[in-house]
């Protein structure tokens, strides 16, 4: 093994030890893997502490809804596993309301902070200041614009749009009028519909002649929406949705419209989707995603990077392709809890994004 030289006595370079080859190249490695994941070598917040006595806290936009039930599940029996409490305040879908929200988390001095954004780029300072304060950030379902957080883990939004148009388009053989409800107001859920007029693309015989982004002050629901999008175009033939609560709206209006003839899809999965797919209405597919797991690996990398091991800066977690025919099958495992780990691989469902 070689050494490398003493260099202290060399002017303009910093004395260090000596050691060997293998060892700096060791050290150097480290560095750069600790650079790269976020992974601070000796973290500055719950230093010393014991994982019980850990208390996160945890920024989501909303929780009346299955799939937030699903994400808080996730972060409630993670921490039931692994140690220590949780603060979860939700936003009701008001994004000043959040970085609020995010900004009194920061002061209670929690040892990490979770956060799932309404808006990528909105709630942007407030994350900032919370990294620059030296909180551990961790974000569940997008990411969040300028900030260095430790890890993120969500699903391909854009892969889930294109999979559920090209489900449409082909149901529709290919040719056919659609309305569309999108959810352009997060920068990670509007991928989704990025995705979707990608894969329109390869059908040019599909057009979309009306389109509605969510309303988040609810004044407009979705249901509202295509009650009026059958009433000014009572040709279409189908609906995307860029969520499974719009998508089960969307189905309301378009059976009380005695409009059977036509398709839904949607994203996101869930008991209430999973009934009305199974039970053969106009809603056929939707794409399931892993909201339990996604939610759980946030606070299990919290409790990795704390411990001072390293956190992946990226996780891409699972989504499902689900139709009338794979929820036949119950013999397999939970469908009530497919997100759980290893549930939907049990039902034979097939990942599609």
């Amino acid at each position: 093994m070689t050494d490398f030289n003493d260099n202290s006595n060399v002017p303009g370079l910093i004395s260090l030890p000596k050691f060997g080859r293998r060892a700096f190249l060791g050290a150097t490695a480290a560095i750069g893997a600790a650079a790269m994941t976020g992974l601070s070598i000796t973290p500055a917040r719950a230093a010393g502490k014991d994982p019980k006595d850990y208390h996160f806290g945890v920024a989501i936009p909303y929780s009346g809804q299955e799939s937030y039930e699903h994400i808080i599940a996730g972060y409630k029996s993670a921490m039931d596993a692994l140690g220590g409490s949780l603060t979860i305040v939700d936003s009701n879908w008001d994004m000043k309301k959040q970085a609020d929200q995010i900004a009194t988390l920061v002061s209670s001095a929690v040892d990490a902070l979770i956060v799932l954004p309404i808006d990528p780029s909105g709630i942007s300072n407030a994350v900032q200041a919370a990294v620059a304060k030296g909180v551990p950030t961790f974000c569940t379902d997008g990411y969040v614009l300028g900030t260095n957080a430790v890890s993120t883990s969500l699903h391909n939004h854009f892969g889930m749009g294109e999979v559920s148009a090209r489900k449409l388009a082909e149901k529709l053989g290919g040719k056919g009028k659609i309305g569309i409800l999108t959810l352009p107001q997060n920068e990670s859920w509007a991928m989704r519909s990025m995705g979707m007029r990608f894969a329109l693309r390869q059908y040019p015989d599909i057009e979309v002649v009306v389109e509605w982004p969510f309303d988040t002050t609810l004044k407009v629901t979705p249901r509202d929406a295509v009650d009026n999008m059958l009433t000014a175009h009572p040709d279409l033939n189908g609906i995307w949705a860029a969520w499974d609560q719009a998508a089960i709206e969307a189905t309301l209006a378009v059976m009380a419209a005695q409009r059977n003839d036509m398709f839904v899809t949607g994203i996101d999965g869930g008991k209430q989707a999973f009934e009305y797919i199974q039970s053969g209405t106009p809603f056929f597919f939707t794409v399931a995603q892993s909201f339990y797991q996604e939610a759980y690996q946030s606070i299990y990398f919290a409790h990795e990077f704390l411990a001072g091991r390293q956190s992946p800066r990226l996780i891409v977690n699972k989504a499902y392709g689900v139709t009338q025919e794979n929820l036949a099958n119950r013999e397999g495992g939970d469908i009530e809890n497919w997100d759980q780990f290893g549930a939907a691989d049990k039902l034979g469902w097939a990942m599609v994004a």
